[in-house]
């Protein structure tokens, strides 16, 4: 079912979801694996449909790159989480200190409640669900915003599980940037968002004014390092593949590209043939995505032209597209040589096919260049010499690396996912994200051969015996 905007409605679901959670507080493995189950049925039954709905959204991209970018993420995360949550929920011993034995202690797990998710466009299956099902096997109820930048796919969600969710279990609500605003003021148990660092601060304060805790999982400027020990062509490959995927609408897709100078013209011939490998032609090609919306489009082509201006030297790569085709918006990649440290393309996450390079004199130079901006989502190096590899993993910090490729580190369910500084806070992906919505709650039981009276007044003589004896065990 499609529901409604009415700030009245919004608050009663709300409300719902509130006090079915606080009826509920302990939510058995049963219920929790029946939940999910209703998701992979979900997707088992209607991926087809999902793809479609996104292609529709985006005018242009195929049902493939929905089903590796979108449904086969989900899948994977889904048979990880339905493996590993009995062993998640189980209550954690943790050892007791001298002086509080014989006691014993231990985290209980607990459902923090009711979970709100504000999911972007770019991939509108994966970023909607992919939280929605580890606040699910968490054991909360779930409040889900979806982008008004893909109204098929939020309309079809919205369908799919108010077909198999009770609203006080799961429920989508849709609106517009305003919507989502009141959508982040309610008082949720935790908030999770994903999107722009921008609109990130905003949730971040709105959230705050009900202390609600907050997942931000934001953007940035992700750079490739390519070593002087790198096959340049091998790294070509990878980098276009990371950068071109969804069109770089990602937000780990490479942002720029630091390389030893001198290599500028090698590289824009190795990423050339690279393009022309992954995407034999641009135009009509479906598994080219386009740009989401004309208003995306113009401000890419804003990015160019000011770069231009400003003397840098543009290089488009690929066959049979121009800067724009038709209604599709299918965008020629183009790399971007020279471009002066003032430039908005430097500065601002890029999020779409253009792909700034940058050259170096020294690896130092290349970390304090990163050093120098704010800590990013995702960091690429590109080489076989594993000092320099070992220098810039220690003196850099990330949200996450992978090395000798692009966007692999998201795919590997044990690794955390998440971002740090402007790049976001709060990671999730497998047991990270399980902890992240659930209240490790903790708990000391005491024995009946407790000696606590030891500690309790009157002070005297026999106190600072026993506060002497336990300085010099502890």
């Amino acid at each position: 079912m499609t529901l409604t905007t009415h700030s009245t409605t919004l608050r009663s679901l709300f409300d719902a979801q509130y006090w079915a959670s606080r009826a509920q507080i302990e939510v058995p493995l049963a219920v929790r694996r029946d939940r999910l189950l209703r998701i992979k049925a979900l997707l088992d039954g209607n991926g087809s449909a999902l793809a479609q709905a996104v292609n529709a959204d985006f005018g242009v991209r195929s049902a493939q790159l929905t089903e590796i970018a979108d449904l086969f993420v989900l899948r994977t995360l889904l048979a990880s989480t339905l493996k590993n949550l009995p062993k998640w929920m189980k209550p954690k011993k943790v050892g007791t200190p001298l002086y509080l034995q014989p006691s014993h202690a231990y985290l209980l797990r607990q459902p923090l409640g009711v979970v709100g998710v504000i999911s972007p466009w770019n991939y509108p299956v994966q970023l909607s669900l992919g939280p929605v099902i580890t606040a699910l096997a968490a054991g909360n109820r779930v409040m889900l915003k979806p982008s008004e930048l893909t109204p098929h796919t939020s309309a079809l969600l919205a369908d799919l599980i108010g077909q198999v969710f009770a609203p006080d279990e799961l429920c989508v609500v849709q609106g517009d940037g305003g919507f989502a605003a009141e959508f982040a003021g309610l008082p949720f148990d935790h908030l999770f968002f994903t999107g722009s660092t921008a609109v990130g601060r905003k949730v971040a304060e709105a959230a705050a004014a009900n202390l609600t805790p907050t997942t931000l999982e934001l953007g940035g400027k992700s750079p490739c390092i390519i070593d002087a020990s790198c096959d340049l062509d091998s790294a070509a490959l990878k980098i276009a593949h990371g950068k071109l995927l969804n069109a770089g609408q990602t937000c780990i897709a490479p942002d720029y590209v630091l390389l030893p100078k001198g290599q500028e013209a090698a590289f824009g011939e190795a990423f050339a043939r690279a393009v022309a490998q992954l995407f034999p032609t641009l135009e009509g090609n479906p598994d080219y995505a386009a740009i989401i919306s004309p208003r995306h489009h113009e401000r890419l082509q804003a990015l160019l032209a000011q770069a231009e201006g400003e003397g840098a030297r543009l290089q488009a790569v690929g066959t049979g597209a121009r800067a724009a085709v038709g209604m599709s918006r299918q965008m020629a990649p183009v790399l971007v040589f020279g471009a002066p440290a003032s430039s908005k393309l430097l500065s601002e996450e890029i999020f779409g096919p253009i792909l700034p390079v940058i050259p170096y004199d020294t690896p130092d130079q290349a970390i304090g260049y990163i050093n120098a901006r704010p800590r990013p989502l995702a960091l690429y190096w590109f080489g076989t010499d594993t000092v320099a590899r070992d220098q810039v993993l220690a003196r850099t910090v990330s949200g996450g690396v992978t090395v000798n490729d692009t966007l692999m580190h998201i795919a590997h369910e044990n690794l955390p996912f998440g971002g740090v500084g402007e790049s976001g806070w709060g990671s999730y992906h497998g047991e990270a994200g399980f902890l992240r919505l659930t209240q490790q709650k903790p708990v000391l039981v005491q024995s009946r051969w407790a000696r606590g009276d030891l500690f309790y007044p009157p002070y005297g003589k026999r106190f600072d015996q026993i506060m002497g004896l336990l300085k010099r065990l502890i």
